[in-house]
């Protein structure tokens, strides 16, 4: 018996801008795809806890059938460290997951690279010891450890709190710890001892999935160096408002999980297997 169709309801690409389901037609196309997404504000609703966040199950569906297609690989591109990724996302070992912008690496094997050198350890602990006393001053101010440093979060502090938070924890850091990198993301600061970014993590699994074109999703002011190394024939869509770099944006979450169902179905068949 043939499945009932209602007319009456349209097919959830159409709820995505007519630029955007064409760009996506075309790059369905490509021999070798890489689908790289960031996983905050991108397949998951911002949470106040962010052990708690989850992909919606719409996205969560969408990249398991993109993870089971031939020529694609899909990769997980976030600030968050590479177990937080394993609890939170919870994907089969052939996701590949790039952690703490870039600096830890999940690939084809159970390890996770990095390599920290003994400088780069000592100013961690420094970092350590200047952060915690910012966080500990003030009233619903966290810090999460980083391989390569700290997060700063202020979701949860009052305005006044936050700014105070900020400003001492900038100042007090880049006093004791040379060479330091400092990300400013949603109601957080990131510090690290080591710089990378996302947009070098997109070249390097570019290069290391052969791919010949590349889409990246991402909701943050971290995502834009993602955004900046893409190339003519990649795809960025940016979740959410601000200024971007990408050429197509939704209003969030939900619609990044309507563009990856769309981007499955047009990689369904045999067009990328030839």
């Amino acid at each position: 018996m043939s499945p009932v169709v209602d007319v009456d309801v349209p097919p959830d690409f159409s709820r995505l801008p007519e630029t955007l389901v064409g760009a996506m037609r075309e790059l369905a196309r490509t021999r070798r795809l890489l689908v790289a997404l960031d996983f905050d504000g991108t397949l998951a609703p911002e949470v106040d806890d962010p052990e708690q966040a989850r992909a919606t199950p719409e996205a969560r569906a969408a990249v398991l059938r993109l993870l089971d297609m031939p020529n694609t690989r899909v990769a997980l591109v976030s600030g968050r460290s590479v177990a937080s990724l394993e609890h939170v996302a919870d994907l089969p070992d052939n996701a590949l997951l790039i952690g703490s912008h870039g600096i830890e690496l999940r690939l084809d094997t159970p390890d996770t690279r990095i390599d920290l050198n003994a400088d780069e350890l000592e100013q961690r602990d420094v970092l350590r010891d200047v952060l915690g006393e910012v966080a500990d001053s003030l009233d619903q101010v966290w810090l999460e450890p980083k391989p390569a440093g700290f997060a700063l979060h202020t979701r949860l502090a009052t305005a006044h709190d936050s700014r105070i938070a900020h400003l001492v924890a900038l100042s007090e850091a880049s006093a004791e710890v040379d060479d330091l990198t400092v990300r400013s993301g949603k109601n957080v600061l990131e510090f690290s001892v080591r710089s990378t970014t996302k947009g070098e993590a997109i070249e390097h699994l570019r290069a290391y999935t052969k791919a010949t074109a590349v889409f990246f999703a991402g909701d943050d002011v971290t995502d834009e160096d993602g955004f900046a190394a893409l190339e003519p024939d990649d795809l960025g869509l940016k979740s959410g408002e601000g200024a971007t770099l990408a050429q197509h944006r939704v209003p969030g979450p939900r619609e990044v999980a309507r563009a990856l169902g769309l981007l499955a179905d047009l990689r369904e068949g045999d067009v990328h297997e030839q």
